[in-house]
């Protein structure tokens, strides 16, 4: 049976990750998976990622996402939440994109302009759906 909000099983697979202070974090490989990490990525809050072949039974493709930590060894991501689910999605128009506290946090939004965070979709005046919040 399949997964059923591979978005969430990311966000908390590099939440647990980040909390342990693990270097890298492997998450299953999709289309909206990798625009969050390029989104992430574009914003500071991760090293890097790549594509890894699967190399088990079923040949699932893998994200390896490369966390970031300042030279302190202190966190860069301080949470990352999830805001729209699978059982109550959470659209904003292009002029009420909420900021997430008051600018120092960013929200990743799945528009019609592709996966970008909050502020590009303020430049481009689009609105979408909220993905999940990271601070």
């Amino acid at each position: 049976m399949g997964m059923t909000d591979p978005v969430a099983d990311m966000l908390t697979r590099i939440r647990n990750a980040n909390r342990m202070k693990f270097k890298s974090v492997d998450v299953l490989l999709s289309r909206i998976n990798l625009s969050i990490a390029k989104a992430l990525k574009q914003a500071g809050y991760i090293g890097g990622f790549e594509v890894k072949k699967g190399d088990k039974k079923p040949h699932h493709d893998v994200l390896r996402v490369h966390l970031r930590y300042t030279d302190s060894k202190e966190r860069i991501i301080q949470n990352i939440q999830r805001v729209s689910k699978p059982g109550r999605r959470v659209y904003t128009k292009g002029r009420k994109i909420p900021k997430v506290l008051n600018g120092y946090g960013v929200a990743i939004l799945s528009t019609s302009k592709g996966v970008v965070t909050d502020r590009e979709a303020r430049d481009l005046n689009v609105g979408g759906e909220i993905l999940c919040s990271v601070w």
